[in-house]
């Protein structure tokens, strides 16, 4: 039940920010919280990840209502096993995915407003490279593959050291 919290909470998370984008900035305005390098910024994605795939609205809807099945059906599965890091990042997964579900589901694109940009001198060339803005469901998302990945090398480990 505790993985459902942790979803539900990211949901929510996810769903405040950016109601707060959407009714206190204006669509392409930013704030700034660290210079240059870290601004709020407006802005909608009707893609998935970096702007690929633009208006593909239900096929995104449909892709996430698998992954999100296939998500709560392996959640399950690893909660019975006694895991415990696999289960937190599928709940980080599953939160993140039915946060930007709700915005493609409603709204047909997804708010974004985590905008860094990158500048710095590197064996004398000047690097200016702005990140695509992304959201706390995209973070979510990000940290819970991460976390899966790390899981998977554990239990690797594990396996291989017949522990």
């Amino acid at each position: 039940m505790i993985y459902y919290i942790y979803a539900l909470i990211v949901l929510l998370l996810d769903q405040a920010t950016k109601w707060v984008i959407v009714n206190k900035l204006l669509l392409g305005e930013s704030r700034s919280v660290i210079g240059e390098f870290f601004q709020i910024t407006s802005h909608r994605n009707r893609g998935a990840a970096f702007g690929i795939l633009q208006n593909q609205r239900w096929f995104f809807i449909v892709i996430t209502l698998v992954v999100a099945a296939a998500v709560i059906w392996y959640l399950q599965k690893t909660r019975k096993e006694g895991r415990k890091l696999l289960p937190f990042a599928l709940s980080l997964l599953l939160g993140g995915a039915l946060g930007n579900f709700i915005d493609r589901a409603l709204f047909g694109e997804v708010v974004d407003f985590l905008q860094f940009r990158f500048q710095f001198n590197w064996f004398g060339s000047s690097v200016d490279y702005t990140y695509p803005i992304f959201n706390i469901a995209d973070s979510a998302i990000v940290v819970g593959v991460a976390l899966i990945f790390i899981d998977s090398l554990i239990s690797w480990n594990k396996e291989r050291r017949g522990a």
